[in-house]
């Protein structure tokens, strides 16, 4: 492994970075008001810890009060952000690793109604797609102000003791300057790519100055805009020569695209059904121009990829960031040879959708960010335990992975021939099979750790009490249901039905999702590429408000290359037999009024029922009488619950045998409950 590209160091400047390995700036929104606080700091120690060459914290980091936090932004113009800033860079260093912030003024990439409510500004009045609001073209004193801002943020980050810091220059306000796009002046900031440049290089000069020579300074930039009206490559070459020649930056770290639409995001930061480092060659075009050290980070989720993209020279530094935040001890186990022990990232995107829904989190790590309170590396329990498992599903096959890691004797009984459970149904459309590795990776663990497995076993009461369990974990997920409909419930088809192939699709299908996510779309697209008329109904008043803006543009691309019809507002009450159609009756609840549709074939996706019959016929059995401790759960603690004293085991329901949720809680549920068991 000494050999191992991966594994080399680096010199950057007077800097030397332990290895290739790195984590690109990103916001998980983990700050406590618009600090890096302990969170933040245990979320980036934890890589350290893991061996990674070098952590960039900061996504976005704002350095003026009129680019407030959109999504957990840590604020560079408060003063007390030195406090924090020094203790985190303190922790990333004892662990061995570097540790850089990537500074921003957002621009027009925010919105006006936020913390104190002043206007975004940018070189012209151009709305941004994403975010709606319409900013202030810049005056002559607002372009003052920010660089003097610019200069003060990055005093503090080097007075915190930093190793660097990056600008970010692609969608934000350096980059509306430089794109014909949104730069539409008329005076010496606007017109030739020169007068373009000139704002952002009074930054550059001003942040140089301040910070001194010796202090380590890159810009992250887009170099093709890839859209018509932006600046395209040949453009964005120029633009890397002039940083490269100014003499003030010591690394570039180069990416493509623009993300001002969803569609645009979709593509900068690729998820699921794209391919593998879509942006590499792209990159590596930019690093032989310019001779600066390059950094890259774009779908590279898998180790041999970013091997090769070390390897064949087209980065200096390989950026790994979403597969850290799925296993942030990558280099670690490559280093210790534990290769196929790496928690593998699936490219769901699930942890940046989950920004605007709060906070990041990994669709498969429930520890990651909650490293003050789940560990992950689990230590051995003090007892040996029997522990049954029913279902394995995420969930269940969790709850096996982190009993067995624990060290307890563990049995797994699944009805079905194989693992896997509704992820399964998900792997049925090609683009997303990628989610397997969910599955593949825990049964690898628990095979390693010596779990028992017993497909086919529907599990009743016997089959359960004859193992003489300590702890019983009933994972047996939900199933489909049709309840709601008044009538015609057995002329309903269901998406489940669709997706394992049970039920073959017909010709004209109506689509009904009251479920607003994956599953509903999933089967949507998988209908229609199948060369079906589809017609998606739902009672929500946009498509899919569950999904997140870098997933959902995937969907709306299948639903336009099909010709998808779509109608929102309409709530399915019935389902009638007419000849050899099928007639659906819908309520729309804003006029008051019903309508009805003609169809082949009717699909339902309205989530997943409870299928909890077992749990119910353990529950007298339990020593807890199936109750969660829910104040210790929230507080990862152990549960002690002990109700019946002639109860001969603990047990507990996990995922959607409790209630219809997604993988990210099933994991959670099981991770919480049996990391101290």
């Amino acid at each position: 492994m000494k050999d191992d590209p991966l594994l080399r160091p680096y010199q950057l400047k007077h800097l030397a970075i332990r290895n290739r390995v790195l984590s690109t700036a990103h916001e998980p929104a983990y700050t406590e008001d618009g600090l890096p606080k302990e969170r933040y700091r245990l979320y980036h120690s934890e890589k350290a810890k893991g061996g990674i060459g070098m952590t960039m914290i900061g996504g976005s980091s704002v350095v003026a009060p009129d680019s407030p936090p959109a999504f957990g932004n840590i604020t560079l113009y408060k003063d007390e952000v030195v406090k924090w800033l020094s203790e985190l860079a303190d922790d990333v260093h004892e662990h061995g690793a570097a540790v850089m912030i990537q500074i921003t003024h957002l621009g027009r990439r925010n919105n006006w109604n936020k913390t104190d409510w002043l206007p975004p500004i940018a070189p012209s009045h151009i709305k941004e797609a994403t975010h709606r609001a319409y900013p202030k073209a810049m005056e002559d004193w607002d372009m003052d102000r920010v660089v003097a801002a610019y200069a003060d943020a990055a005093e503090r980050v080097k007075a915190a003791g930093l190793d660097g810091l990056e600008f970010e220059c692609y969608g934000h306000l350096i980059d509306q300057f430089w794109s014909p796009a949104t730069n539409k002046r008329q005076d010496e900031y606007g017109g030739s790519l020169e007068n373009r440049m000139r704002f952002g290089m009074r930054v550059f000069e001003a942040v140089r100055d301040r910070v001194g020579p010796d202090f380590l300074i890159g810009a992250r930039l887009s170099c093709d805009e890839t859209f018509e009206g932006g600046f395209d490559e040949a453009e964005g070459h120029r633009i890397a020569m002039k940083l490269t020649e100014s003499g003030l930056f010591d690394f570039l770290n180069v990416v493509r695209g623009h993300v001002d639409t969803h569609e645009g995001v979709s593509h900068m930061i690729p998820t699921m059904g794209h391919k593998s480092a879509p942006q590499l060659d792209h990159v590596a075009k930019i690093r032989e121009a310019t001779g600066m050290p390059t950094f890259h980070a774009a779908r590279i989720q898998d180790v041999a990829t970013a091997r090769y993209a070390i390897e064949s020279g087209k980065l200096d530094m390989v950026g790994m960031t979403r597969p850290h935040m799925a296993d942030p001890h990558i280099v670690n186990k490559l280093a210790a040879g534990l290769e196929d022990q790496i928690r593998p990232c699936v490219g769901m995107g699930y942890c940046i959708d989950a920004i605007y829904a709060g906070q990041a989190v990994c669709i498969h790590n429930a520890a990651t960010g909650r490293e003050k309170s789940i560990p992950h590396v689990l230590k051995p329990a003090g007892r040996k335990k029997k522990v049954v498992v029913v279902g394995a599903g995420p969930g269940g096959l969790e709850a096996a992975r982190v009993a067995s890691e624990r060290g307890h004797e563990v049995v797994v009984m699944e009805a079905a021939a194989q693992a896997g459970g509704q992820v399964l149904l998900t792997a049925a459309l090609q683009r997303r099979k990628e989610i397997l590795g969910i599955v593949d990776w825990r049964l690898e663990e628990c095979e390693r750790k010596g779990v028992e497995f017993r497909y086919n076993c529907f599990a009743e009461t016997d089959d359960v009490t004859a193992e003489n369990p300590d702890i019983v974990i009933v994972a047996t997920g939900g199933i489909p249901s049709t309840a709601f409909l008044k009538s015609g419930e057995h002329l309903a088809t269901t998406s489940w039905d669709i997706l394992s192939g049970s039920v073959p699709t017909g010709k004209n299908i109506l689509l009904y999702d009251d479920g607003g996510s994956h599953e509903g779309m999933t089967t949507a697209e998988f209908v229609a590429s199948q060369g079906a008329n589809l017609h998606y109904v739902t009672p929500e008043r946009m498509v899919a408000p569950e999904i997140g803006g870098t997933n959902y543009p995937a969907y709306l691309k299948a639903f336009s290359d099909f010709g998808v019809q779509t109608t929102l507002n309409l709530k399915l009450e019935s389902i009638a037999q007419s000849g050899n159609r099928l007639t659906a009756t819908f309520y729309d609840e804003y006029g008051r009024t019903r309508k009805t549709f003609e169809t082949d074939q009717v699909i339902v996706e309205t989530g997943a029922a409870p299928f909890d019959d077992l749990y119910f016929e353990l529950k007298p059995m339990s020593v807890n009488l199936g109750e969660t401790d829910l104040d210790a759960l929230v507080k990862y603690g152990t549960q002690t619950l002990s109700k019946n004293p002639d109860g001969g085991f603990q047990l507990f329901r996990i995922g959607d045998a409790v209630a219809s949720r997604n993988i990210h809680a099933a994991i959670l549920d099981a991770k919480r409950l049996l990391m101290h068991a």
